[in-house]
């Protein structure tokens, strides 16, 4: 069973045919897809399942902390199941590829008072932007 699959179920929350076809097409390393990747992949596995049944799921869990509504660039939103481990993408400019990256401490820590301009810092968001090795080797 997916970690995805495990916290909803820890949650209690209701697990229809299609709001599991949508967690198990999440589940994995480094999962970054769009709505319509979502539901190409879940028609795969139940042909009857509705692109407003994903979208509704995916809203649903993105609003219950369950996963991550990822905006990289000018293209369409992505949808991150690795929620509840704070980390950072590595997009490649070229292709689009998305990658976790979980680097070491925290680069607000060391910044003094007068560079916070006052804000309590509730979350930080850091993409990285390069090329991935299949594009630089094309």
């Amino acid at each position: 069973m997916s970690d995805l699959l495990e916290r909803l179920r820890g949650r209690g929350w209701r697990m229809t045919a299609q709001r599991r076809v949508v967690a198990e097409v999440l589940d994995g390393d480094h999962v970054h897809l769009t709505a319509d990747e979502v539901h190409a992949r879940a028609v795969e596995r139940l042909p009857e399942i509705s692109r407003a049944t994903v979208y509704n799921t995916l809203g649903e869990l993105v609003t219950l902390g369950e996963i991550l509504e990822v905006s990289t660039d000018r293209r369409a939103k992505r949808y991150d199941p690795n929620a509840h481990r704070p980390h950072q993408h590595l997009v490649c400019a070229q292709c689009g590829a998305i990658r976790d990256v979980h680097p070491q401490g925290n680069p607000l820590a060391d910044l003094p008072d007068t560079e916070r301009f006052g804000f309590t810092i509730a979350a930080v968001e850091v993409t990285y932007r390069g090329t991935c090795p299949n594009c630089a080797a094309a």
